[in-house]
């Protein structure tokens, strides 16, 4: 399935990377030069993303964004904005764009943004909570016969999975799998919607039978009803953050009920910020640097990639240079995904380091929506 995009550009000269671009990532194109021809194009049709030329009506542009965000066709479409250099970051980011691309719009600065829009397009914004669960699944495609995997995290619409195969785009798959503590086998059919280079891949499910429509219900509310009991057996006077009964078990708890708390498209309790930030990362009390790389941050966590991630539990110290700031921030290991990485919860120990981790996402919202990547920073 294609995904598309609305390019609301005046001007010739950002049109040629521009258009090069979107053709080098597969995505179809619809180029309008006016206003009026965009707003009933967003009426009419659907689209992933909107490219908007600020050369053209800033006020009426931003009109337009949330108009066609209240619409059931596209209220999930993310805006990538053309500005001048000099231009005000938290405004526009303000008015709902999601990314910024400076002029002039060369070809190298096009790729860079719209590869990472593309990613966020096929991840897509769920419309349905996804509950973290680990189980295997055996899959059957077009030259694959029980190939297996393992589930990330499922929903009642779809899936993220680990899987050593590589799927074509928009491919149509058949598996089957066992949830936690059920017997019944799930079986259903489900398209690809996006995968990365480490393995994973995400499905949305297609033509689900009424049996495993309800198997999946019954989990899904049953593991809910769980977080909700393992939560409220914390005195209410203690501290989330801080408890007295802190620990890995306790941690995931509260860590799979923020999940479920927070809204499908971020399902955690406190926002992140998509981001590709080289760092290192230190096991508590070890002088050995861990090369990897941030794929989100936030000021409650981030997700650590590494190939090799630490024990649930660990307590960790995450080295990150951005610029001219370098930062170090103790944390501890709550989700493992071997092979892929693993998910951190920041243990700040003062005010100073909490208003310096602000001033880091601070920097990631002015350099391009966090696309200008820091690199790895050097020994401590």
């Amino acid at each position: 399935m294609s995904r598309r995009v609305l390019l609301w550009c005046g001007e010739e000269t950002p049109v040629q990377p521009l258009g090069a671009v979107l053709a080098e990532l597969k995505l179809q194109v619809v180029r309008c030069t006016s206003s009026a021809d965009t707003k009933e194009r967003l009426r009419e049709e659907h689209f992933d993303a909107i490219i908007f030329d600020l050369a053209e009506d800033e006020s009426d542009a931003a009109e337009i964004l949330r108009s066609a965000r209240k619409s059931s066709l596209n209220r999930t479409i993310l805006a990538i904005t053309v500005v001048n250099g000099g231009a005000n970051v938290r405004d526009h980011f303000s008015l709902g764009t999601n990314f910024l691309l400076f002029r002039p719009v060369t070809t190298e600065r096009a790729r860079a943004s719209l590869r990472a829009a593309s990613a966020l397009m096929g991840r897509e914004r769920r419309r349905k909570v996804r509950l973290p669960v680990h189980s295997k699944a055996t899959i059957d495609s077009a030259g694959l016969e029980n190939g297996q995997a393992t589930l990330l995290d499922l929903s009642e619409e779809g899936t993220a999975i680990q899987s050593e195969r590589k799927f074509p785009p928009s491919c149509k798959v058949y598996f089957k799998f066992e949830l936690p503590e059920q017997a019944a086998l799930v079986q259903l059919s489900a398209e690809v919607v996006w995968q990365d280079s480490t393995g994973r891949v995400g499905m949305r499910f297609v033509g689900v039978p009424q049996s495993s429509r309800r198997l999946l219900r019954e989990w899904l509310g049953g593991a809910f009803e769980k977080a909700q009991v393992n939560l409220n057996r914390r005195p209410p006077s203690a501290p989330l953050a801080r408890d007295s009964g802190s620990g890995p078990e306790r941690d995931g708890q509260r860590d799979a009920l923020n999940r479920l708390r927070a809204s499908p498209g971020n399902r955690r309790g406190q926002s992140r910020r998509p981001c590709q930030v080289g760092a290192e990362v230190y096991k508590a009390n070890s002088d050995v640097p861990h090369r990897c790389s941030l794929s989100d941050i936030g000021i409650g966590g981030c997700y650590v990639e590494m190939p090799s991630p630490f024990a649930s539990g660990n307590q960790v110290e995450i080295q990150v240079r951005i610029r001219e700031t370098k930062l170090r921030l103790p944390g501890v290991v709550l989700a493992v995904h071997p092979g892929f990485g693993m998910g951190v919860r920041f243990e700040l120990r003062n005010a100073d380091e909490r208003k310096r981790l602000e001033r880091l996402i601070e920097q990631l919202e002015g350099t391009a929506q966090g696309l200008e990547y820091g690199t790895p920073a050097g020994p401590r």
